[in-house]
């Protein structure tokens, strides 16, 4: 059975022009697809198999990421159904210079992992083995409230 910490990735996009909106700071819109992608990779390494997004709880963006500032988003499984995946999803702004961050925003999502026909099918039981990973989970589950 895979662990919590397994699942934990973290990944970052140093922002460019090409993500900026009119005040030069992140369009929302990469910010939720990089959630996204980073939130089904995620899923997919716990439950091995392909996993397609099913819901993705409410965002409010908190800070702006500035143009030249990196996104650094990071995700992991906290809880599981039957053929689901729950998955935390945050982003930090990061000074690329100094990696000094500060919190943006965070989200809670759900996937489902699906055969090659593309019907649901089961996922293992999540483990958490570590000290680290149930804070994380506990984090998660307390967030979700």
């Amino acid at each position: 059975m895979p662990d919590l910490l397994d699942t934990h990735l973290e990944n970052r996009w140093l922002v460019q022009p090409n993500h900026a909106n009119s005040l030069g700071t992140t369009h929302g819109g990469d910010v939720l697809k990089w959630m996204d992608e980073l939130g089904v990779l995620s899923a997919m390494r716990f439950a091995g198999e392909n996993c397609v997004t099913a819901s993705i709880d409410g965002v409010e963006f908190r800070r702006p990421i500035p143009v030249g500032e990196t996104a650094v988003v990071d995700a992991y499984v906290y809880e599981t159904g039957r053929t689901s995946v729950s998955i935390r999803v945050r982003v930090h702004r990061e000074n690329p210079r100094t990696g000094g961050r500060k919190f943006t925003t965070e989200s809670y999502a759900v996937y489902v992992a699906v055969d090659s026909d593309g019907d649901p099918t089961p996922v293992p039981d999540l483990t958490v083995g570590s000290e680290r990973g149930e804070r994380l989970r506990a984090d998660a589950l307390d967030g979700k409230k």
